[in-house]
């Protein structure tokens, strides 16, 4: 049976102030003061209001822009791209697809041997999944990405 990803009032009524602010009101946290902007355990990260999988530790690299930076998302049905133009900027922001969750910013300056692309994320629109835990919390169909990978790809432009 196929996982329903939602957004539900309880969801929302459930996030700390930052998690609100970020992911209902398209603010940005700050960097180097979130949670897994160094984080190199290997899991998944998934919306933190929808629960809807989102990205995988093993497409993370360290951007050194203190945000957590993803070259691909895992599940790319599940990440919607739209147009910024706030703060007299062009940028593309990113959208979780069954939430509406504000997760953050995709730029082209990511490493090239891994498409090109940097998704940078917000750590207060994300909820991290361990790959230990992925079966208990159904996301089983993961864990064969961390069978062999002991942490970050190192083709994703190095280790977060």
């Amino acid at each position: 049976m196929a996982q329903t990803y939602e957004r539900t009032p309880e969801a929302v009524e459930r996030l700390t102030p930052r998690q609100r602010a970020v992911t209902q009101g398209d603010a940005t946290e700050p960097p180097f003061e979130n949670e897994f902007w160094d984080s190199k355990e290997p899991g998944i990260y998934v919306d933190v209001v929808s629960g809807e999988p989102l990205f995988a530790s093993v497409h993370k690299f360290d951007s050194h822009t203190g945000w957590p930076s993803f070259t691909i998302p895992l599940e790319p049905g599940n990440v919607v791209e739209h147009s910024d133009t706030s703060y007299g900027m062009v940028r593309t922001e990113v959208r979780s697809a069954h939430g509406d969750s504000h997760l953050g910013h995709l730029f082209p300056d990511g490493p090239a041997d891994a498409g090109g692309m940097r998704y940078c994320i917000n750590s207060a629109s994300l909820r991290f999944i361990a790959a230990k835990d992925l079966e208990t919390e159904g996301y089983g169909q993961y864990a064969h990405l961390f069978d062999a990978a002991p942490g970050p790809a190192a083709s994703g432009g190095g280790v977060a």
